[in-house]
């Protein structure tokens, strides 16, 4: 379930299933399923969000070694002779 808060006419809207729930003052805040939408999105707080999110690596197992070990290498220091 989710809520949401315009601060532009101070009522709170709960998302129904299948349902558009809005405010209808200037500021046009509407709720559907999990979409919020408004007029200006600054005037609006989500104040109860359902959604879980996962923390997923992007990388496989095998590129996180090759990036650790790369970060352990040390730079290198060529000296060039002049003449």
């Amino acid at each position: 379930m989710l809520i949401v808060r315009c601060n532009a006419c101070g009522k709170d809207l709960e998302s129904v299933s299948s349902k558009i729930v809005s405010c209808g003052c200037s500021n046009m805040t509407s709720v559907h399923d999990d979409v919020v939408s408004a007029n200006d999105m600054d005037q609006v707080i989500i104040l109860q969000n359902n959604t879980k999110f996962k923390n997923q690596s992007l990388f496989t197992s095998q590129e996180l070694e090759y990036q650790e070990a790369r970060r352990r290498r040390g730079v290198r220091k060529m000296i060039f002779e002049e003449r």
